[in-house]
C-alpha cells in the first residue's frame, strides 16, 4: 500500500508547488494560489454549492457509463462470435467510431432540451463505441477450441457467455473505461458549459464570468475529484472481478 500511496503524494506534491510557483510568477488574479483555490473549494462545500453540483455531474457520468456497459459488452460479444456480424459491424464501426460525438450535442439539445438526458446520451455514445470495439476484439480473437470445450461441458450458450466469453472479455471493458474517465469527464464538462444550468461545469463557467477564479478552481478541483474517484473505483472494481490477471 506504501509503495502506491508514496508515489501519489509525491506528485501531488510536485503540482501543487508548480501551480504555487505559476501563480506566485505570474501575479494575476486569474490564477489564484492552491490555498485560495481549496479555500474556495472549502467554502462553497460549506455554502451547500458545491455537493448539489458534484452529485449531478456524478449521477450524470456514473447512468452514462452503466448504459454504455450495458449496450456494449453483450452486443460485442454477440458481433466477436459471429462472423457475419463482426463482417456488417466493422464497416459501421470504422465508419461511426472516429467521428467526434460530441458534434450532436446541438442536435441531442434540440431534440431532447437542457436537462440530464442530452448528456447521458452523448457520453453513453462514447462509452459505447469505446467498449464496443474492445469487446467484439477480444471476443473474435477467443480461441474456437476453448469455445468448442466448453460447449461440450454445458450445451448451454448463455453458460459460455457467462463463464467463458465475459471473463475474457471483462478485463478488456475495464482497461477501456479506466481510459474512457477522462474523455469523459471532458465531455460532461463541455455539455454543462454549453446547454446546463448546474453541475460543476457550469460551476465553473460562472466562477469565470463572475471574475471569481478560486471559485472557477474551486469547480476544477470538484471535477478532478470526481475523476480521480472514478478511476480508483474502476481499479477497485477490477482487482475484485479479475482477481487472475
Amino acid at each position: 500500500m506504501k509503495n502506491k500511496v508514496l508515489p501519489i503524494l509525491v506528485a501531488s506534491l510536485a503540482l501543487l508547488l508548480l501551480w504555487q510557483g505559476a501563480s506566485l510568477a505570474l501575479d494575476k488574479a486569474f490564477l489564484p494560489t492552491p490555498g485560495a483555490s481549496f479555500a474556495a473549494f472549502v467554502g462553497l462545500c460549506a455554502d451547500g454549492e458545491m455537493w448539489p453540483a458534484f452529485r449531478i455531474s456524478a449521477l450524470r457520468v456514473i447512468v452514462s457509463t452503466l448504459l454504455g456497459v450495458a449496450l456494449a459488452v453483450p452486443l460485442g460479444m454477440v458481433c466477436g462470435r459471429s462472423a457475419l456480424l463482426y463482417r456488417i459491424a466493422s464497416p459501421l464501426v470504422a465508419v461511426l467510431y472516429p467521428l467526434p460525438k460530441i458534434v450532436f450535442l446541438p442536435i441531442l439539445v434540440v431534440l431532447f432540451g437542457l436537462g440530464n438526458l442530452p448528456k447521458i446520451i452523448l457520453i453513453t455514445l462514447i462509452i459505447f463505441f469505446q467498449i464496443f470495439v474492445v469487446v467484439a476484439d477480444a471476443a473474435y480473437q477467443l480461441p474456437q477450441e476453448s469455445v468448442d470445450a466448453m460447449y461440450t461441458l454445458t450445451r448451454k450458450r448463455w453458460a459460455i457467455f457467462r463463464h467463458l466469453l465475459l471473463p475474457a472479455c471483462l478485463p478488456s471493458v475495464l482497461t477501456s473505461l479506466r481510459i474512457s474517465v477522462g474523455t469523459s469527464i471532458a465531455v460532461l464538462f463541455f455539455a454543462e458549459t454549453f446547454a446546463s444550468f448546474d453541475g460543476l461545469g457550469y460551476l465553473i463557467l460562472d466562477g469565470m464570468e463572475r471574475r471569481e477564479y478560486a471559485d472557477m478552481f474551486a469547480g476544477i478541483i470538484g471535477m478532478a475529484l470526481l475523476g480521480i474517484l472514478l478511476y480508483e473505483c474502476l481499479q477497485l472494481i477490477e482487482k475484485r472481478c479479475c482477481r487472475w490477471l
